[in-house]
């Protein structure tokens, strides 16, 4: 835990301090902002107040007193229940705004560990509770130099991995070997693993109709083969093997096996490809000119492209999501469909872009990217860059 650090963003949110809680490992954010360890036995309820200024405060069950030792701070200890109480309101005594891993209507529902009733606590004792969603992105999504260098090492590895994928099936068609959806899944696993990457699930390998699924997984029971005529989307994503610190990439490609695009695949992919440049472009513009911009925006960017081409209602799902260690991380995300995400896209962040339109039972498009943010200086404006290739055209397989 980075103490000096976290009082800094309480003082520059305006916040008066940040109340941890936990009860059963209800809260991984916690654990990991504080740096406790997420297998330890917790049966009792603790809380940790980080005040703006001044010496943290503990509360913790007598018999696990010792749950919050690692960290600093004074601690005092309860049994009964009307302890607690009592003591967790002296324990927040001078502090009037409070952050919590709490978020208004459960709108982003990512940070949103504290239960209902312990918010009402908090607040019957006079506290103004505000989500520590804005903190949590600093302390969880901004990313050090050394996880972005593990962000293009993998993004270098895994386009080679895919390139292979596409070959594969290519050579497998035209060869008349028999090549299914979950045999591609396979070879692509098999060759991560030779180039030191890790996933823990996926990739997805999508024929004909089961692009139109966003989330289709093939199995070796049901997976389709894929022949020519087929329409391909592939879905991919790993990091680096053996560097718990790594950071992930992720990507989405389609293609036509052995024929040219129809004109309405065409048409689907340019609309997705434009949407997909529209949010990065909103994303770049605001950089360059030192503009804050929210997740929200950059969705908006995206998905006024494709309901003005008359596909809205085939858009159903956000624009992109925040990557970091975890894949769907807890930095903002693309989204004013799901959630109406207000999260800020902070220097040093990564994050996918990859809107789609889907057609139930006929084939859908995704292309995805991923992005990197970084801060002006007194040298130069602020970036966002596009981490990888970008796909212009359907592929020919």
């Amino acid at each position: 835990m980075n103490l000096n650090a976290i009082q800094s963003a309480l003082r520059e949110h305006k916040l008066d301090g940040w109340l941890f809680y936990d009860h059963h490992h209800r809260d991984p954010i916690a654990y990991r902002i504080l740096g406790l360890d997420e297998d330890s036995f917790v049966s009792r309820r603790w809380f940790y107040f980080i005040p703006a200024d001044g010496e943290p405060r503990k509360l913790v069950h007598r018999i696990e007193s010792g749950k919050l030792d690692s960290l600093p701070g004074t601690k005092d200890a309860y049994s009964s229940w009307q302890e607690l109480e009592n003591k967790l309101e002296a324990m927040l005594d001078g502090a009037a705004t409070i952050a919590m891993q709490y978020s208004p209507r459960n709108a982003i529902m990512y940070v949103a560990m504290v239960d209902a009733g312990t918010v009402e606590l908090i607040r019957s004792m006079g506290k103004k509770v505000i989500s520590s969603a804005d903190l949590v992105s600093v302390f969880e999504a901004v990313l050090t130099d050394h996880q972005i260098a593990t962000h293009f090492e993998a993004q270098r590895r895994l386009d080679a991995v895919l390139a292979s994928g596409w070959k594969q099936i290519g050579e497998s068609v035209r060869s008349n070997t028999p090549i299914t959806e979950f045999d591609v899944v396979e070879f692509l696993k098999q060759e991560m693993e030779k180039s030191g990457l890790w996933t823990d699930h996926g990739p997805n390998c999508s024929a004909g109709p089961n692009s139109a699924d966003s989330h289709y997984e093939p199995t070796r029971e049901t997976s389709r083969v894929i022949r020519t005529g087929d329409f391909i989307l592939i879905d991919i994503w790993a990091k680096l093997a053996n560097d718990p610190t790594a950071i992930w990439y992720d990507i989405t490609w389609t293609g036509v096996v052995g024929r040219d695009p129809t004109t309405r695949e065409q048409l689907i992919f340019n609309t997705v490809r434009d949407a997909r440049d529209a949010a990065i472009e909103a994303i770049q513009r605001a950089y360059v000119q030192g503009r804050p911009i929210a997740g929200w925006q950059a969705d908006d960017a995206a998905r006024a492209v494709i309901r003005d081409a008359g596909f809205g209602d085939f858009f159903t799902h956000r624009t992109g999501h925040n990557i970091e260690v975890s894949l769907h991380g807890n930095g903002a995300h693309l989204d004013n469909l799901e959630t109406h995400d207000e999260r800020l896209l902070l220097p040093n962040t990564c994050f996918s872009v990859e809107p789609g339109i889907y057609f139930p039972g006929e084939f859908g498009i995704r292309s995805e990217v991923n992005m990197i943010t970084r801060p002006s200086s007194p040298e130069h404006a602020g970036s966002a860059i596009v981490t990888g290739p970008i796909q212009r055209e359907l592929l020919r397989i």
